[in-house]
């Protein structure tokens, strides 16, 4: 007697639903790993930075440990209604990159006596509703503002570079990483496809990250 093939189950929308909240707890309990080495390999005296550089230092990092919260939020819900398996899949290969970023601004955070911003949540819920959004608006679109994303990024990550305390320079290595795996990400959107979002879509996404980095700073 030949018995039946076992039933193969398709994954539906309520699988996709458990699957984004996993991953938004991960992110948001502090328990995703990198999955490559933590950058910040230079010798930190204990006295090297004062408490007042370091309060700086961490408010940068924390600035930056959001700006990777963000980053998951907003790849996760692009990717999450996009029909293109192509750029659904950049999308969350970009995903599972900025996890690096976020447990190595965690682990500097730690070092530095600090904690991530109390907004995160908040942060994590806004950015990925804008991720679906973005993704609604065609392919083009999304990766369009998949590149526009990291450009701004960039510009901070730039501007961290240059006012991080001149002795941390184990905070400055792991920014130094960070900038160049975004700019990595920025091209690889710009080479599948993406266009220049308009003026005044940059010019609203410049300003919502700035109140971001501005709350995240002291929050």
């Amino acid at each position: 007697m030949i018995s039946a093939p076992p039933l193969v189950r398709r994954a539906g929308p309520l699988d996709g639903l458990l699957t984004e909240v996993d991953r938004a707890l991960q992110v948001l309990s502090r328990s995703a790993l990198a999955s490559r080495a933590y950058p910040a390999t230079a010798t930190e005296a204990p006295d090297t930075l004062t408490d007042a550089e370091k309060r700086h230092a961490a408010g940068l990092m924390r600035v930056n440990h959001v700006g990777e919260v963000c980053a998951q939020a907003l790849y996760r819900g692009q990717a999450s209604v996009c029909r293109d398996a192509a750029t659904r899949e950049l999308l969350r290969e970009a995903a599972a990159e900025e996890v690096d970023h976020l447990a190595w601004c965690d682990s500097r955070l730690q070092e530095l006596g600090s904690r991530p911003s109390l907004l995160n949540p908040f942060w994590y819920a806004g950015s990925f509703a804008l991720g679906v959004a973005a993704s609604v608006a065609g392919v083009p679109r999304n990766l369009g503002f998949m590149a526009e994303t990291e450009r701004q990024v960039e510009a901070h990550l730039e501007e961290h570079l240059s006012t991080l305390p001149p002795a941390d320079e184990r905070s400055r290595q792991i920014v130094r990483q960070m900038k160049d795996d975004e700019a990595g990400h920025r091209e690889s959107a710009e080479r599948a496809g993406g266009v220049p979002l308009p003026a005044p879509v940059r010019g609203i996404m410049r300003a919502m990250s700035k109140v971001m980095t501005r709350s995240a700073y002291y929050v």
